[in-house]
This record gives C-alpha cells, structure tokens and sequence, in this order.
C-alpha cells in the first residue's frame, strides 16, 4: 500500500512539472521602439534611431549581453509584442499601471520627457494649467500615455481627438480642426524642425506633465532577469552624464537628417554579437 502511494506520489509530482512553464535563455535580447517618435527614438527606413537607442546599445554593450534592434512596425504593434513576450525591452516609455501589468522598469530613468502642449502662435485662448483647456478641441498621437495624473485627467475633462502622428495633428492644428495638441515636447519641436514652420506654433508654459521616460523589459519575455544589471549600468551613466551627452547627440542626427521612413519593413534588422 505505501509503496503504491509513492509510485502515485513520483508521478503526480513529474505531472506537476510538466506544467511549469519552461523560460528560454537570454541568448539575444531583442530591443524595439516606437518608429515615429523623434528625436528621442524614430525609425529611418532603415534602422531604428535616437536616444532611446543609443542609451539601450551603451547598456547592453557595457554588460557584454547580446542584442538585436528591431523595427517592429507602429506603437500599438511593438506593445502588443511587448505584452506577449515576443521582444524583450521597449527603449522608452513612461511608467503606467497599465504598462506595469506586462513590462519591469528599472528605478533609473533614461531621461525626462516634458509634455507640452502646442498652439498655433497668437492662440486665442489664455493658458496658465491644464485646466484651461477644458472645453477646447484638442487632439494626441494614437497610443501615447504622459503620466504625472495627466492621463486621469484628459479622459475625465478634455474633448481629445487621436491621429496617428503627431503630424498629422500638426496638420490638423494648422487648418483649425483643433485649438491645441499635446505631445513630449521633444517630439514637437522635432517634428516641426523637419516642416520647417515651427514660427508657426508654439509649446505652451507650464508643461501639462513633466514625467520620465524608461527602458523596460517585459515580463513575458526571456531576459527579464536583466533588470538589475541593467537598472546598475543606468545608473552608473547616468551619474557620469553620459545618459546627457546621447541625447544631445540624438538631437543634432535629427536636426541634420530629419526623415522618417515612409515605407516600413518589418524583416529590417541589424544585429550586435
């Protein structure tokens, strides 16, 4: 009888282990990026660029881990890979509790990422805090989060419209289909280096949000045990002002080159051993 018992123990147990999901190595950690969100990270028909990127490569070239940059096709597309563990680091976002269901962020943050709002240069409308712009039509790129309460804020008081750029909320803004756009400041300004008219808005004080953009693994992806390391090397960085100096960088690429590709491949890869 006890013998029986044991057989039916040892195979219960080898049972059980069969459902414990199996991790896979952390062989080649795959980075992706929002392609349409420069200067901080854009996608320019042939590879992934900005400071995003070259923050994520310093990291993962300095713990010696194996990587990928990938183009992964628009926001909505790289977080639903995210969510499913199909890419293994978003560079960057903003913290959320709706990210923190599927993504870890290190407590470093890469940078800041102000959130402005932008009008039309001689706006008819007094702006002194968010609350002023209740009642106006306003508009957001489609998938974009801000924080620092803003979000809570906009889906209870603002009359928001959403396009799939911020260019074509700029486009939107200037034919008068809105009173006013928000987006990372850094972002704006860079999309209206590349149109040429930023004489013709303008980025509103104070900011509506001033939060901070992160790295992130996902959960569900096969090197979230990287988070520690790479949470150190940020840190490490960012206290030596290298974090600053990437960014001014990506700046000036942008500012010299200002293009994103129209025409997006996803099998566009490039790889570092």
């Amino acid at each position: 009888m006890i013998k029986a018992l044991s057989v039916t123990l040892v195979i219960g147990l080898f049972l059980a282990l069969l459902d414990i999901p199996a991790h896979a190595e952390c062989s080649r950690l795959i980075v992706a990026a929002d392609p349409a969100y420069p200067p901080l990270h854009w996608y320019d028909g042939k590879k992934m660029q900005g400071a995003s990127i070259e923050i994520a490569k310093r990291v993962l070239d300095d713990l010696k881990i194996p990587y990928e940059i990938r183009y992964v096709g628009p926001f909505s597309r790289l977080m639903a890979l995210a969510e499913h563990g199909d890419i293994d680091m978003v560079a960057t976002l903003k913290k959320t509790p709706e990210r923190e269901r599927f993504l870890l962020f290190p407590t470093t943050p890469a940078f800041s990422n102000p959130v402005a709002v932008f009008a039309p240069r001689g706006h008819a409308f007094n702006y002194s805090s968010r609350s002023d712009l209740i009642g106006l039509r306003g508009g957001i790129t489609r998938g974009n989060k801000f924080g620092d309460g803003f979000d809570e804020f906009l889906a209870k008081k603002l009359t928001i419209g959403q396009a799939n750029t911020p260019e074509n909320n700029f486009e939107k803004l200037k034919a008068g289909r809105l009173d006013y756009l928000v987006t990372g400041y850094f972002t704006g300004m860079a999309y209206l280096l590349k149109r040429g008219d930023e004489s013709k808005f303008i980025a509103l004080r104070p900011f509506v949000a001033d939060s901070t953009n992160f790295i992130a693994l996902t959960k569900n992806g096969a090197c979230a045990d990287k988070l520690d390391a790479i949470n150190t090397k940020l840190n490490q960085l960012k206290k030596r002002g290298e974090l600053d100096k990437l960014i001014q960088q990506s700046f000036k690429t942008w500012k010299d080159n200002p293009v994103i590709g129209e025409k997006l491949n996803i099998s566009n890869v490039y790889t570092v051993q």
